[in-house]
């Protein structure tokens, strides 16, 4: 809902529309809006999909789940103080390794058969992936080149563009782009955070260059600016270990999602907005092509961007304001498509109606809390009489709570325990990630679980998924003889209370007592008996929501403060 005389605009969310086949695109002639929202194009101009995967085994069963057709054509890198490229060509036994030494004039090594065809070429690519895990495992070599492994991925690409998965677990200190630690641990305390900003332009520029060849790069673990402008992603899993099962777990899920979910290629989209309003502001993973076209080499169902509306002229005379977001892309198997949405929202000149809705820092977190207090003095102001204390509409209560709730966040809380790293891919997720997403990772929900029933329960693939009230985040919902789950997007906790039922904890974590629960648990057991069962659908319900599946941790609580 827009409020004329508040200047504000609230949010908005776009939700999934079904697919509709047509043979023309219908357009008003007034306004260019788009009718119908999908158009399959045939055209002898659609590029291949190509996927240039740096150095990760899990690849190898999933292979055949990945998303595209005959076409589908993929090459390998690997990269340490060298770029080591792998030929696969025709009527060989096993991939030909190639080292380039060189990492500041980097060159293809050879024109074919670095990039090849997936159906034709499969069993090379499948035997490339057993030996890839092993091959490094004696290098003393601990340098990295990346820029110059992104250098020849982009010139791999160019001719067709496509999508760089880029596996990173150290900084790059070798060749163009490289990087030195600039964090200081003893200054996590300072008001302002220093090092925000990038050192160095090379991924800006190297991401503009692949965005203009429809070139996308996501990147697993670190270095946030070459997947900004280019439209990739960022997954990030501080202090891996792949001895560690729950690591190594997340990973493989991480990993599975990415490769098997949909994914478009060469898109641009367009929002629209009813005259008198503008959009000034974007965030998200892009390139601003012009004032309201964003420019996608990929695009991805578990991506999200945000807008910024200001109101320009005198909204007394609409009823309504409306928003349009057209996304033109190529599916992977090579269908041109429209993705239309529209959202139609009142006009209100009552501000009690619309309520329903950086330079550092210590700047941002004051930016928070003023939302807050601007918020609430409007209505205030607002009411014919106003009392003493706290005065907010019954649609904004929660506010303040969700302001506290951000400032503790990784992204924007202060103290010695945040590093460097965690707090850039925490802002980064904040432009990215999709709401509901967001949401969890801002104020996860938390559950009592050591009553569940079929009550009210969800039937999700003809099972009756058990659904608990949700309760606030607050030391008076918990009690020691209970046990609570807490779904904070990307991690699941469970938290089983000292003075919890013996049987509980025989019947659902299959061990006699509290005491015997393991210090680390990240795996609930499958137990023939109903309490059991129901933990289990419900943590099934709450995890077919997600991308991909949460980690799930045990923990053993003693005292309040779990936070």
């Amino acid at each position: 809902m827009v409020c004329n005389e508040s200047n504000k605009l609230i949010g908005c969310i776009f939700q999934h529309l079904p697919l509709i086949q047509c043979s023309t695109i219908v357009r008003c002639r007034a306004c260019r809006t788009y009718i119908n929202p999908y158009f399959p194009k045939n055209s002898n101009l659609i590029q291949y999909q190509n996927h240039l995967a740096i150095r990760q085994e899990d690849q190898n069963e999933e292979l055949s789940k990945l998303p595209g057709d005959s076409r589908m054509q993929v090459g390998f890198l690997a990269i340490d103080s060298a770029v080591h490229f792998f030929s696969m060509p025709d009527n060989v036994s096993q991939p030909h390794e190639l080292i380039m030494l060189d990492v500041d004039d980097v060159f293809l090594p050879c024109p074919d058969n670095l990039i090849v065809n997936l159906k034709e070429r499969e069993e090379l690519v499948r035997d490339l992936l057993t030996q890839l895990p092993t091959k490094f495992t004696g290098t003393l070599d601990n340098n990295n080149a990346l820029g110059a492994g992104l250098q020849v991925a982009y010139k791999l690409m160019s001719a067709s563009g496509g999508r760089v998965s880029v596996f990173q677990t150290c900084l790059p200190n070798v060749g163009p782009g490289s990087l030195q630690a600039r964090e200081d641990p003893n200054a996590r305390a300072n008001k302002d955070v220093p090092y925000l900003n990038p050192a160095t332009d090379f991924y800006k520029r190297l991401a503009l260059d692949c965005s203009a060849q429809q070139i996308a790069v996501d990147l697993f673990l670190l270095n946030a600016g070459i997947c900004k402008f280019s439209g990739g992603c960022i997954y990030h899993l501080p202090l891996f270990r792949n001895n560690k099962p729950q690591c190594k777990e997340t990973l493989e899920r991480m990993l599975r999602r990415y490769l098997t979910r949909k994914i478009g290629f060469e898109a641009v989209m367009r929002i629209r907005c009813t005259r008198g309003l503008s959009i000034h502001t974007f965030h998200g993973n892009f390139f601003v092509r012009s004032t309201d076209l964003l420019s996608l080499p990929n695009v991805n169902p578990d991506a999200g961007f945000g807008m910024q509306v200001a109101i320009e002229e005198n909204l007394c005379d609409v009823q309504t304001v409306c928003f349009q977001a057209a996304l033109l892309y190529t599916s992977s198997k090579g269908e041109r498509r429209i993705r239309v949405h529209t959202l139609c929202l009142p006009v209100s000149a009552d501000l009690t109606d619309i309520l329903s809705q950086q330079t550092s820092l210590s700047d941002a977190r004051d930016a928070l809390i003023n939302v807050a207090i601007d918020a609430l003095s409007a209505y205030k102001v607002a009411q014919p009489s106003s009392t003493g204390g706290l005065m907010a509409p019954l649609n904004l209560k929660l506010l303040p709570l969700y302001i506290v709730a951000l400032m503790k966040s990784v992204a924007f809380r202060t103290g010695t325990s945040t590093r460097l790293d965690d707090r850039m891919f925490a802002m980064c997720q904040m432009k990215s990630l999709p709401l509901s997403q967001l949401m969890l990772m801002v104020y996860p929900d938390l559950y009592p679980i050591h009553n569940l029933d079929d009550q009210n329960g969800k039937e999700i693939d003809g099972r009756l998924c058990p659904q608990p009230q949700r309760l606030h985040l607050t030391a008076e919902k918990l009690d020691f003889r209970g046990a609570f789950l807490l779904d904070a997007g990307d991690k699941i906790y469970i938290y089983i209370g000292k003075n919890i039922d013996s049987l509980f904890c025989t019947n659902v974590l299959g061990v006699s007592c509290y005491s015997a629960i393991p210090e680390e648990m990240y795996d609930l057991p499958e137990l023939n008996t109903v309490e059991n069962e129901r933990l289990r659908l419900f943590l099934f319900s709450l995890q077919e929501e997600k991308p991909y599946y949460a980690t799930v941790q045990i923990i053993r609580f003693e005292r309040f403060g779990l936070y």
